[in-house]
């Protein structure tokens, strides 16, 4: 298969994000920079975004246009949307700027439930914050929803951590009677934060509450460095035992260990049952980011070694590596 240069990042790129049909390349730069590339090796737009360098730049489901959310090193998180007037070319509009007030922001992910865009936001004082966007049109207008720790017990036992880094991935499913959940694990100085914790809304009682903790017994205090929640579409070996077993959620989960793949769905009594499937091992160094193709097929890995890997489970439900990318040669 022929390669094709989609952009050309320069040495100063600091992170970068693909929009939802992706087709279009976001990246942050460490002097505050934001490029947009439409598929060619130049970027179509590029504007200053912050005094300081962006750490993560993440788009907002389609259904709002053409919009990203930047974070800075400064721990402030803005809103941008590109618009469009007359025959004029398109430009990027300040839409919303959030301060992370005594603590920094540390990421930042976008889910849908029904017909409403809510935004999660984790902070580096193991604060997680929810918020709903109140108009559709307008990207400046939010609401906060809710505000708890990552924890399954009081803070007060345990004080406040040091996070270094947030991994949040909401559950990709758009069914209309599914509660809105998401997964979230951080990595700090205290354990008791860092596991990875799916949290699901409760229409009742219009609360978030933790359904389940990601992790066996002797793993749960381990720095969590992604995390990534599978689509379930498409998939004929999860429809085959969804059929026979019932139909379950896959979750890959990043340690020092390794990637760690869960299987989360309803036990026989009505609750919910986790089970670690498989512990993926093979980058030299820690994983920096998790990544699932649209259908939940294919898992793609990357991390300090430079290296993506990509990874599929056949129909026996075993695990393997399927192919290795070696991002650390240099291409004529």
């Amino acid at each position: 298969m022929a390669e094709r240069e989609v952009a050309q990042l320069g040495p100063g790129a600091a992170c970068c994000g693909w929009n939802h049909c992706g087709r279009r390349l976001a990246a942050g730069a460490v002097d505050g920079s934001v490029s947009v590339y439409d598929s060619h090796p130049s970027p179509s737009s590029k504007w200053q975004a912050h005094e300081h360098s962006i750490v993560n730049v993440v788009w907002l489901p389609p259904e709002y246009g053409d919009a990203i959310a930047c974070v800075c090193a400064d721990g402030t998180l803005s809103l941008w949307e590109e618009v469009a007037e007359d025959d004029q070319l398109p430009t990027w509009r300040k839409c919303k700027v959030f301060e992370g007030d005594n603590c920094h922001i540390l990421n930042v992910q976008f889910g849908l439930h029904l017909a409403s865009l809510k935004m999660v936001t984790a902070y580096s004082d193991g604060q997680v914050k929810v918020y709903e966007l109140l108009d559709s049109l307008e990207l400046d207008k939010w609401q906060l929803q809710a505000e708890f720790q990552n924890i399954t017990d009081p803070v007060s036992r345990h004080g406040k951590p040091a996070c270094i880094s947030a991994s949040v991935s909401w559950n990709p499913r758009r069914v209309g009677s599914q509660r809105a959940s998401f997964a979230i694990g951080f990595n700090s100085d205290s354990p008791h934060f860092n596991s990875c914790k799916i949290w699901e809304f409760e229409e009742a009682h219009q609360r978030w509450l933790p359904l389940v903790e990601l992790g066996l017994p002797e793993d749960k205090g381990d720095r969590v460095c992604a995390v990534a929640w599978a689509p379930n579409t498409g998939r004929l070996s999860r429809a085959i035992m969804a059929y026979l077993y019932g139909p379950y959620e896959i979750i890959a989960v990043a340690t020092c260990k390794g990637i760690a793949i869960w299987h989360i769905g309803l036990s026989r009594d009505g609750g919910l049952s986790t089970e670690n499937v498989a512990v993926l091992s093979g980058h030299n160094g820690e994983v920096w980011q998790l990544e699932w193709d649209m259908g939940g097929m294919t898992l793609a890995s990357t991390g300090g070694d430079g290296m993506v890997k990509l990874w599929q489970s056949n129909l026996d439900g075993v695990w393997h590596e399927q192919a290795v990318l070696d991002c650390n040669r240099s291409h004529d």
